[in-house]
């Protein structure tokens, strides 16, 4: 089934373009989107609107990107215009990932396999709430597509999914998979491997919070390292302050040299 985004973009799966051989595999929970600022008349109608697909995995929300996708998009005369989204709007999750949990790491982006248990978008309930204010009042009188993007679920990743991921975590031939937040482990790991955590805090009860340590899948040894996730570390939006400073103290102490 084909979902379309407001105005009619389809939405598509997002996945690792580069399958050579990593050292890094990062598993996060689900893609997310271009976001537009729709105005008319100089006056904003909805400030971030999520109008297509991300070019790619944990795209890091280039400008000129932004607004080559947005400017494809086609708005009905007499309903205004779109532009990319203020900073912070688009990819801040994947910046994240960049600067707070890659480069303290040692790695780049090249050197890392990206993956989500739902590799494609999904609406949270802000962006819900501003389709059914804002946009479907408008579908019969100007001819748009109903929106049909599924809403965030709660299950992001089943059992045919879990084989799908598995699958990808042995193409990459990474020793070291890092986990971001709670749901990638509850919905992936702990569906594949014997781990005495289903959480992020049970891991940092049990071993502290960035603390590497050894699993096996597969038959094959990884080192394991769950992280909050970029929401939290960037502390983008909604967050918790806790996360976010332990976080900030974990760069600091690899920055010293005071873990491998």
């Amino acid at each position: 089934m084909s979902y379309l985004f407001p105005f009619g973009e389809p939405l598509h799966a997002l996945t690792q373009e580069d399958r050579t051989p990593k050292k890094i595999f990062v598993l996060g929970v689900y893609a997310s989107a271009v976001h537009a600022t729709w105005k008319k008349e100089n006056k904003i109608i909805c400030r971030a609107l999520a109008v297509a697909s991300e070019p790619r995995i944990f795209w890091d929300g280039n400008p000129e990107e932004a607004k080559r996708i947005i400017s494809g998009i086609s708005i009905p005369a007499g309903l205004g215009y779109l532009e990319p989204a203020g900073n912070g709007l688009n990819g801040p999750s994947a910046k994240v990932l960049d600067e707070n949990i890659l480069k303290p790491l040692g790695y780049t982006r090249a050197e890392a396999w990206l993956c989500d248990l739902l590799p494609e978008s999904r609406l949270n309930s802000a962006q819900t709430r501003a389709i059914e204010s804002k946009y479907n009042p408008l579908i019969s009188s100007y001819g748009l597509n109903p929106v049909t993007v599924p809403p965030r679920p709660s299950v992001f990743c089943d059992e045919k999914r879990c084989l799908a991921i598995t699958e990808e975590l042995m193409a990459a031939q990474a020793d070291t998979l890092v986990l971001l937040g709670d749901i990638p482990i509850r919905q992936y790991l702990k569906k594949i491997a014997d781990i005495p955590y289903s959480s992020l805090g049970d891991y940092v009860r049990l071993y502290g919070y960035g603390t590497p340590t050894e699993i096996t899948i597969n038959g094959k040894p990884f080192k394991v390292l769950p992280l909050a996730h970029p929401r939290q570390i960037g502390a983008l939006g909604a967050h918790s302050e806790k996360w976010s400073q332990w976080h900030k103290r974990w760069e600091e102490s690899l920055g010293k040299g005071e873990l491998s």
